[in-house]
């Protein structure tokens, strides 16, 4: 079972170019970085993770621009958003940046994509939160097609366009694999039209049996891999017995002492797993 981190790439923390050497240099697999375009100042919407939204979800660096400054200093370490907004995103401009990533990287990006839960920033990128699940998917389908064909179309009731070329293409083929975030109730059908992996953010409760119904369900090969896993070997443990791939821990947005004193917990917990 590979460990990953994750952190919000802000710009009072350490860069994300160190960050992801560090994890590289103590042998950790990826490392994620979540997306907000901004956050808007009326703050109806409510954030699913209590009364007060950290300021961090305001500060971060652009997504691509913080993913490929850590593909810069690393070589092996996969890197990976977690997760891209993509229905505030334009599509065709979105699977240039994916493409140019994963071709400067090596053929190293994790492509998690999501809908979210800020309504009104959703809206300001001019989605209709009531469709956001169906604008997901078509701009997913659509990013698919730009990458697998030479000459691309697609038809659909919130993307539309004929015959476009767009180079370079991604290294990973067909295309680097997309990760579906999310808990919600119909998540494991997004997973199954669209992705090549599942990526919850962990819960104490439910994840193991939907990653089993989806198992049951899927007559392709899906990954398995969760967001926010504790510290923890029995967690860890568990997650492992169920056939996860892949956990990822999140980090402070903070400073390299913080940063590797956490690093520090997360690894004695999955040293303790495998009785080192």
């Amino acid at each position: 079972m590979d460990t990953g981190v994750a952190v919000f790439p802000t710009h009072y923390a350490m860069p994300p170019g160190d960050l992801a050497r560090l994890a590289e240099e103590r042998g950790h697999e990826s490392l994620f970085f979540p997306e907000h375009t901004h956050i808007p100042a009326s703050r109806e919407s409510q954030w699913p993770g209590g009364e007060e939204l950290p300021a961090k979800y305001a500060h971060t660096y652009d997504l691509f621009v913080a993913l490929t400054a850590a593909a810069a200093t690393t070589t092996r370490l996969r890197i990976g958003s977690g997760i891209c907004l993509v229905i505030e995103r334009d599509p065709i401009v979105t699977a240039k940046e994916v493409a140019s990533v994963d071709q400067l990287s090596g053929g190293r990006l994790e492509f998690g994509v999501g809908a979210g839960w800020n309504r009104e920033e959703m809206a300001n990128h001019g989605t209709d939160a009531r469709q956001r699940m169906a604008v997901m998917r078509e701009r997913i389908e659509a990013m698919q097609a730009i990458w697998t064909q030479d000459e691309a179309s697609y038809h659909g009731s919130h993307v539309n366009f004929d015959r476009i070329w767009s180079w370079p293409k991604p290294a990973q083929r067909p295309h680097p694999p997309v990760l579906v975030g999310g808990n919600g109730p119909t998540v494991l059908d997004r997973v199954l039209a669209f992705g090549d992996a599942w990526l919850p953010t962990y819960a104490p409760d439910g994840i193991l049996e939907r990653a089993a119904e989806l198992r049951a369900r899927a007559e392709r090969p899906i990954d398995l891999m969760v967001m926010g896993i504790p510290a923890d070997p029995k967690e860890l443990e568990r997650y492992r017995e169920a056939g996860f791939r892949r956990v990822v821990r999140w980090l402070p947005s903070a400073g390299r002492g913080p940063v590797e004193r956490a690093m520090d917990k997360f690894e004695s917990a999955v040293a303790e797993l495998y009785g080192r």
